[in-house]
């Protein structure tokens, strides 16, 4: 995968505090535009953000890093002091590139159709239990679409974005989701050796995302419930899915991407052992999945936020003549045989970051009308996840084909800060826990 940009540590959710910038990229070019009647016959490319939170904030300054052709022309965000700090940022930025106008820039939870109507490409950025809406409105508009990981917080969410993504392939709408994972080179390579049979059957693979967990945004003075539960949003499951939906999904990705397949049935266990006040709303701090797939192979899963223990990002397996090991944020990846002798590696010398090439490669292929649509198998790693989460919320064996017929919608009737949120606090403060035994996936 060629690009000239040069590396960047920064991560995504990093984005609000760097004040550096990258540059880089490919010209428009003339002929590619004229057959592509979803990008501007001036030649460049106008793009939308919708949720200006570090994780938006940091796709889009990625997305004006791969040329002089994009402009970013219109802003939505639930809060006006993450738009504001987004476009300060990214006005530093990027300079002429930035050319949002005040009455562009949309505040609330219904702005998201209005910064669409004006865009060629939606950057789609917000809390991921609005994904499916705001997905389905810039399809309705015929906007091409990047959007983050994951897709969705519920089941009849992830049939609304199948749904959508057929009618974006109808439309030749390109999608990319943000699993900047298939971007990285160790990981692209790694997935390749594998399926091309180094080691083997894969008989059993690992996956995990054990960390210390996140940021906890504290009440404001006079929010409304629904303005609370969006601002803290990662603690709600309508808004984030819990954590293994929300951070394990990449994992997830990766594993079902590797066996071109998703599991068919899970059973697991998890809790809230650590995080139990009342400002972690009402997520898990600790799951484990056991995954089948279609060949017989488990995929053994563990997300864990916890501080003080051990962390591990990685992804591992055994086949029938070796093992794999990847880790990802260090952008290592290895293969062994049975011995143990390493027979293959990618030791981190990739000199760019794998957000940075997602948008590079999203952004050629925009440029020469090649298509791509990542809707439907992000949708099939979301589920993945959502699966795992009905297995350690009911400690049920959960089936692939039974849970996709779930009617169990997590999102309010109506989005309004007035408006009453799926969940409510008793009169101790403290958000309904999901507990095995009793909790009911449908």
């Amino acid at each position: 995968m060629k690009t000239t940009l040069p590396y960047s540590p920064k991560s995504r959710r990093k984005f609000m505090q760097t004040s550096a910038a990258v540059a880089g990229g490919v010209m428009i070019s003339p002929f590619a535009v004229a057959s592509n009647p979803h990008v501007n016959v001036d030649n460049t490319i106008k793009i939308a953000l919708v949720g200006c939170g570090g994780r938006g904030s940091g796709a889009a300054n990625e997305a004006l890093n791969t040329g002089d052709d994009v402009r970013l022309v219109a802003m939505a965000d639930a809060f006006q002091e993450k738009l504001d700090s987004s476009y300060k940022n990214l006005l530093e930025l990027h300079g002429k590139k930035v050319t949002v106008k005040e009455e562009h820039k949309f505040i609330g939870l219904d702005g998201y159709k209005d910064a669409i109507s004006l865009a060629d490409v939606v950057f789609l950025a917000t809390p991921p239990g609005f994904r499916p809406m705001h997905f389905e409105e810039a399809i309705n508009q015929g906007k091409h679409v990047f959007m983050e990981k994951p897709v969705a917080t519920d089941v009849p969410g992830v049939r609304k974005i199948i749904e959508n993504a057929k009618r974006a392939k109808e439309k030749n709408l390109k999608v990319v989701v943000g699993h900047h994972l298939r971007f990285q080179k160790s990981c692209i390579d790694i997935v390749k050796k594998l399926q091309e049979g180094i080691i083997g059957d894969i008989l059993n693979m690992r996956a995990y995302f054990n960390t210390g967990g996140v940021w906890v945004r504290d009440r404001k003075p006079g929010m409304t419930e629904m303005e609370y539960q969006v601002w803290n949003w990662y603690y709600f499951n309508w808004l984030s899915g819990d954590h293994i939906v929300e951070q394990h999904v990449h994992d997830l990705d990766l594993m079902n991407w590797l066996k071109n397949a998703h599991p068919i049935k899970a059973q697991g266990m998890g809790g809230r052992q650590v995080r139990t006040g009342n400002e972690y709303g009402q997520i898990f701090d600790h799951h484990y999945v056991e995954y089948h797939y279609p060949d017989g192979s488990i995929l053994n899963s563990q997300c864990r936020h916890q501080k003080g223990c051990m962390d591990n990002w990685s992804d591992a397996g055994q086949g029938t003549a070796g093992t794999f090991n990847c880790i990802p944020g260090r952008q290592l990846s290895y293969i062994y045989d049975n011995k143990g002798n390493t027979v293959w590696k990618y030791l981190g010398t990739e000199d760019t970051e794998p957000h940075q090439v997602e948008q590079t490669e999203f952004f050629r292929m925009l440029r020469q009308d090649e298509y791509i649509n990542q809707a439907e198998s992000g949708a099939e790693s979301t589920m993945t996840a959502i699966m795992g989460r009905m297995a350690t919320y009911s400690g049920q064996l959960i089936e692939w084909d039974s849970a996709m017929e779930s009617n169990k919608n997590l999102l309010p009737g109506v989005f309004s800060w007035k408006a009453e949120p799926p969940v409510k606090p008793d009169e101790n403060g403290d958000y309904p826990i999901p507990m095995p035994g009793t909790y009911k996936i449908t």
